[in-house]
């Protein structure tokens, strides 16, 4: 028979410092009810916490109910930032004019403008992605994008304003709506717009192949015969006639120029970019347009008329008949214009004449010489003494008439294809400037 030690009367032995229960062989030794620890050791009893370990399903109706908590904070802080957004662009169509302007067109029955919102030219503009810009100016910045128009989709240009002045809305309303209502063959037309960005979204019609400037300019050299000039100028000044003899409110361009003459399917002329255009008879305080092509006049008067297009439509005649840029990259050297105006008092025109128009052996010097003495009228100082733009346009079209438009020749070793930002409204870039565009074999079709 083995005797049993009673280990609890051994506290050097067997060391337990609170409940110690004795049993055969062996001993307990536990910390008291509402504690935990080690009785073992000295002070490792200690109390339990106040609320009791939480079961499994207790910690999954927690988590639950926090996520659910989450859940209903992240919805209504979206639908707070939805509800700014809302208004925020509510209140950038207001200070736009948008609602003066659907009520304008709701008044005159217009379905052929579309305003559109705000996400039809996120979502067609890919958010802006700069892949889509094809023209940045001091104007704006133009995307070419696909939206509805008329009912079908449609290759556009959208073009980002600057920021209107509230003193100008109304202004600008009534502006947007003279311009939406112009059709003519050598405008290009205003299709829609959005006016729920801080700056107002213009929405055009895409010209395909180019513009004047390119045409001219670019590199390397296309040639073009004195018929096609010719008919380019009689569509380009026809046009800013449409614009200057409109029966209720006449329109100013304010800024024309080569690079704002798109030139179309067919290599139709369409004149483009009215950022600088305004309503007859608005006085200006600070220079707008290009200052190669800004009437002298202007700095002096700071008044834009009709015939202040009409001198920049004289420069612009001049670059046609020389295919020199109007104004010398040297300080020193005139411009074009004061050039052309001195060669002809001194009768050295043809010093100054391209050479493919003077070579070829069906245009007539007759004609190049009348097309000169149009444009020394236009650039003729004071502006009283100037042609009035509809004159401009009707001679223009006698002269084109008197020869005959053939598909052109061109003799280069590489045609230039138009970059997609100077395609739309005449807005070069550096890398048109600077590197050579694809080479191609085709000439350039005329009608």
């Amino acid at each position: 028979m083995t005797l049993d030690i009673d280990e609890c009367k051994d506290n050097r032995t067997y060391p337990c410092y609170r409940n110690c229960n004795n049993r055969i062989g062996t001993y307990d030794c536990v910390c008291p009810e509402g504690t935990h620890g080690n009785a073992s050791n000295i002070g490792e009893c200690i109390d339990n916490p106040s609320f009791p370990p939480l079961t499994f399903r207790v910690r999954l109706a927690i988590g639950i109910s926090a996520a659910a908590l989450v859940a209903v904070i992240a919805f209504l802080a979206i639908k707070v930032l939805l509800h700014n957004r809302r208004m925020k662009r509510q209140a950038h169509f207001q200070h736009n004019g948008g609602q003066l302007l659907k009520h304008i067109l709701k008044v005159e029955g217009n379905a052929s403008f579309t305003v559109y919102s705000r996400g039809d030219i996120l979502i067609a503009s890919r958010n802006f992605r700069k892949t889509k810009i094809v023209g940045e100016g001091a104007h704006g910045t133009v995307y070419k994008v696909t939206l509805d128009v008329g009912g079908r989709a449609a290759a556009v240009a959208v073009k980002r304003c600057k920021a209107i002045d509230k003193s100008r809305k109304k202004e600008f309303v009534q502006e947007l709506v003279i311009l939406c209502h112009l059709s003519h063959p050598n405008i290009v037309k205003l299709v829609g717009c959005c006016l729920e960005f801080e700056a107002p979204m213009l929405v055009y019609e895409f010209a395909q192949n180019g513009n004047l400037n390119e045409l001219l300019h670019g590199r390397p050299r296309r040639r073009v015969s004195l018929p096609t000039w010719l008919r380019i100028a009689a569509e380009s000044a026809e046009a800013l006639a449409h614009l200057h003899t409109l029966p209720v409110h006449p329109v100013l361009h304010g800024d024309v120029k080569p690079e704002n003459i798109l030139l179309s399917d067919g290599w139709i002329a369409k004149v483009s970019d009215f950022g600088c255009s305004t309503i007859k008879d608005n006085v200006q305080v600070v220079p707008k347009g290009t200052l190669a092509y800004l009437d002298p006049e202007f700095l002096h008067s700071f008044q834009i008329t009709d015939k202040g297009d009409v001198y920049s439509f004289g420069v612009v005649l001049v670059e046609l008949l020389t295919r020199k840029k109007p104004r010398s990259t040297s300080k020193e050297e005139k411009n074009m214009a004061w050039i052309f105006q001195e060669s002809m008092r001194q009768g050295t025109l043809h010093e100054l004449l391209d050479k493919d128009i003077v070579l070829e052996e069906e245009c007539s010097m007759v004609v190049i010489k009348q097309v000169a003495e149009l444009a020394s009228r236009c650039l003729a100082v004071p502006s009283a003494t100037r042609p009035s733009m509809e004159q401009v346009a009707q001679q223009l079209r006698q002269l084109k008439d008197q020869v005959v438009e053939v598909e052109c020749p061109h003799e280069v070793e590489d045609d230039l294809r138009p970059s997609e930002m100077e395609m739309t409204t005449g807005y070069p870039t550096a890398q048109t400037l600077s590197t050579e565009a694809p080479r191609r074999t085709s000439t350039l079709s005329t009608e």
